[in-house]
C-alpha cells in the first residue's frame, strides 16, 4: 500500500495574451509542477511568474521539455535527429534553470511533454537522445516517464534516477499505454470517477483500462493536465480523496 504519492500538473503554458489553465489554483493543490520551457508553450514572463509562485508555495519544479511545436502544442510527433533532439532538450532545461535560479528555486526533474513523452516511452533512439541531454547538463535530474514503459528501465540503466507516472485524466489501453487523444473516451472529465481511480491506484496498485481490463501499475506520481476542462476541480478532488484514504501528497523528489 502506498502511504504517499506525488501529484503533478503541467503549468506555465500561457503565451502572451493567451492564458492556459489556472496555475495559481493548481499550485495550491499539487506537489510538483511541470513547467513549460517555451517549445510547446510558455513565454518567459509567464514561465517566470509560474516559477515564482511555485517557489513561494514550496512546489517542486520540473522541466516540461517538448518538440519545437507551438502551433500543435507539442502534440504532433516529429522525426528529429538524435543530435538535434539532445540539443533542444539541453537548451530547454538550461533556460528553465536560469529562470528558476532568478526566483530562488531550482529544477529537480525532467518530464517530456506530449508527443515527445509518448514517443520516447518506446522509441529507443529518441529516448537515448533525451537521456544524453540530461546527462550532459545535469545528471542528478530525475526523469519522469510513463509507468511500465521501457524508457524508465533504459534511463535507469544509463545511470539516471527515474520516477513512474500515472495519469488521472487519461484512459489506458489494455497494454498500459495511454489511449490516443484522437479516440473517444481518451480524456476523462468526471472528478469523482477520476479521484476514485487514483485512490485505487495509490492504495492497490491497479487501474481499470478502457475495456474494463484491470492493469497492475506501480506509479509514484499522478498527473492532472493543467489545460483540461475542470482541471482544478479534478486535482482538488484527487487530493481530497487521497488524503481521506490516508495517502499523503508529497513531492517524489523528497524521497530520492
Amino acid at each position: 500500500m502506498t502511504h504517499s504519492i506525488d501529484l503533478n500538473s503541467d503549468l506555465g503554458e500561457g503565451y502572451g495574451a493567451w492564458s492556459m489553465g489556472d496555475d495559481g489554483a493548481m499550485l495550491r493543490i499539487v506537489s510538483s509542477a511541470n513547467v513549460a520551457c517555451g517549445f510547446h508553450a510558455g513565454d518567459p514572463l509567464t514561465i517566470l511568474a509560474t516559477l515564482r509562485d511555485a517557489a513561494a508555495k514550496g512546489v517542486a519544479v520540473g522541466a516540461h521539455v517538448s518538440y519545437p511545436d507551438r502551433v500543435g502544442f507539442g502534440r504532433r510527433p516529429m522525426d528529429v535527429t538524435s543530435a538535434e533532439l539532445t540539443a533542444d532538450v539541453i537548451y530547454q532545461i538550461g533556460a528553465l534553470q536560469g529562470l528558476a535560479a532568478s526566483v530562488g528555486t531550482r529544477v529537480t526533474y525532467v518530464k517530456p511533454h506530449g508527443a515527445l513523452y509518448n514517443t520516447i516511452a518506446t522509441d529507443a533512439r529518441q529516448a537515448d537522445a533525451v537521456i544524453a541531454a540530461i546527462q550532459a547538463i545535469e545528471p542528478s535530474l530525475v526523469l519522469m516517464g510513463l509507468a511500465g514503459a521501457p524508457i524508465l528501465d533504459r534511463a535507469h540503466g544509463a545511470g539516471l534516477k527515474t520516477v513512474a507516472e500515472a495519469f488521472g485524466d487519461r484512459a489506458y489501453t489494455p497494454e498500459g499505454q495511454l489511449v490516443s487523444r484522437r479516440e473517444k473516451g481518451a480524456v476523462l472529465h468526471d472528478p469523482e470517477l477520476v479521484a476514485a481511480r487514483m485512490v485505487r491506484l495509490a492504495t492497490e496498485g491497479v487501474i481499470e483500462a478502457i475495456d474494463g481490463t484491470i492493469l497492475r501499475l506501480q506509479a509514484d506520481s499522478i498527473c492532472v493536465h493543467g489545460d483540461s476542462a475542470g482541471a482544478v476541480e479534478m486535482a482538488r478532488r484527487i487530493r481530497e480523496e487521497l488524503l481521506a484514504a490516508g495517502v499523503a501528497i508529497t513531492a517524489f523528489t523528497e524521497a530520492l
